[in-house]
């Protein structure tokens, strides 16, 4: 027996999968134009912000969901821009701290006001009363994967 909402959940699957990527698209060319910048120097600065102390390249790059690679191939051009540093751990000299500049913080700072401003505009067509019942859903459904 199928289930009846099969075709539904599908169709809603999509119209997510559809949403999001309009989004992340828009934030790209956002940064791109705006801020001459890209989404990935974006999202490690702000895990390094988040984070408060140097971090580890391999804990950066589980934080971020991506490769050791791909992860250095952004701090690299972050460094060479002066936003981040990399500190030798004293430990261990195969392992790297990164952490960023007093430059990288206050420009963080400035790009993520940005971001939220765009992000809101974004989403702005959306209540009080909408932010509660989606955020419930997506909190129910991550309950539900667990």
């Amino acid at each position: 027996m199928s289930d009846p909402l099969s075709k539904r959940r599908l169709k809603l699957w999509i119209r997510l999968l559809g949403i999001t990527r309009a989004s992340e698209s828009h934030l790209r060319e956002f940064l791109r134009v705006n801020h001459n910048t890209t989404l990935p120097r974006f999202d490690v600065m702000a895990a390094l912000f988040r984070s408060r102390e140097p971090v580890t390249m391999s804990e950066l790059s589980r934080m971020l969901l991506v490769s050791n690679g791909n992860a250095t191939a952004v701090v690299d051009r972050l460094e060479a821009d002066g936003l981040v540093r990399r500190i030798p751990s004293e430990s261990d000299r195969r392992t790297v701290h990164v952490a960023l500049t007093d430059k990288g913080r206050t420009n963080f700072e400035h790009l993520a006001a940005e971001h939220e401003r765009e992000v809101n505009a974004l989403f702005g067509g959306l209540s009080g009363e909408d932010l509660d019942t989606l955020n419930g859903i997506l909190k129910r459904m991550r309950k539900e994967d667990q």
